[in-house]
């Protein structure tokens, strides 16, 4: 089983893998590891019930930011470790790793303003 040390690690190694040229354009966005999503996470989501969701972007992506943005609190996503290891075998930390790499860079898409359509369009989810 993975800890929730060594799964914050993952998550940690996902975003160094992130190239410096999009870092740059990253802005004001905090990530953390939850267990489980909040039922509220998961209504905002659209996540219909029996479905997990294994990371959230929440804010306002960069494509819609306008003028008076500097006022809000960061942009946050959330990954979540329960559904990423139920969808995973917990013991084999590779898959665990490529999920959690594919998971941090679905948010971080959001907050370029890349739609989940989008990205299936696109074969990247």
């Amino acid at each position: 089983m993975i800890t929730r040390d060594r799964f914050e690690t993952l998550v940690a190694e996902a975003l160094d893998s992130i190239p410096q040229a999009l870092w740059d354009a990253i802005d004001n966005v905090t990530v953390s590891v939850e267990e489980w999503p909040r039922p509220d996470q998961l209504a905002a989501a659209g996540v219909p019930r029996g479905n997990l969701l294994l990371g959230l972007y929440e804010g306002v992506p960069l494509t819609r930011r306008s003028g008076g943005y500097g006022l809000l609190p960061p942009d946050h996503i959330t990954i979540f470790r329960g559904p990423i290891l139920r969808v995973c075998r917990p013991d084999d930390e590779e898959a665990v790793r490529r999920q959690v790499r594919r998971t941090v860079l679905h948010e971080v898409a959001h907050h370029f303003g890349i739609s989940d359509d989008r990205l299936h369009e696109i074969g990247a989810y």
